[in-house]
């Protein structure tokens, strides 16, 4: 399936990297002198998502873009790289701009055509104040990367679900689009009413 944002695209071509490329590519991203400068705790031991994340948050999607051809090249991936600009072609840095997304409800990254804020982030005040099953999303937010062992411990402790999703906004929702697209496939699965409701008003 084509990739429907840069994000995306680059999450692909690290996923279809081999191993060892992928080590590499990931030595390179911290060797890089150039500012933005890549901290090694934020790409060593980490998933090719999360390495995505890291570069669409520190370099923006079209910059990361250069970074991800500059490295490829430079690791012997030139195929690789070939392909992520063959994969990017016509793509905006705006998820579903380039008219692949899916209907005007909501594109399956939670964005729209008409707005490209993600749809988590559009309604963080009522999901805030109306999300009440917030348990069972934790533990799967824990089993899929989202949030680490501290992270989930610490959120698990607070009093009320209110401060529990405030946190989760706080931390590691910030962390890209990936985390938000988790986020909301959790919370149609537990939160399906609420989720309906909230698609509704757009």
């Amino acid at each position: 399936m084509a990739p429907k944002t840069i994000r995306q695209a680059l999450a692909n071509m690290l996923e279809d990297l081999k191993p060892e490329d992928f080590k590499k590519f990931c030595a390179h991203l911290v060797d890089r002198r150039t500012e933005p400068r890549v901290r090694r705790n934020r790409v060593e031991g980490k998933h090719f998502l999360d390495v995505a994340d890291v570069l669409v948050s520190t370099f923006t999607e079209q910059g990361a873009l250069g970074v991800a051809d500059e490295i490829l090249k430079e690791i012997g991936c030139s195929n690789d790289a070939e392909n992520l600009a063959e994969d990017t072609r016509g793509l905006s840095s705006k998820p579903g701009s380039s008219g692949t997304a899916g209907p005007s409800d909501g594109a399956s990254d939670g964005t729209t055509k008409a707005d490209d804020k993600h749809f988590v982030d559009k309604h963080k005040v009522e999901l805030i104040k109306r999300v009440s099953n917030m348990d069972p999303i934790l533990d799967d937010l824990f089993d899929r990367d989202v949030i680490q062992q501290e992270i989930y411990d610490k959120i698990r402790v607070l009093p009320t679900t209110q401060a529990k999703v405030r946190e989760l906004y706080c931390g590691p929702l910030k962390a890209g689009g990936e985390s938000k697209d988790i986020f909301l496939k959790l919370l149609e699965e537990h939160e399906k009413f609420l989720i309906s409701d909230l698609k509704k008003k757009k």
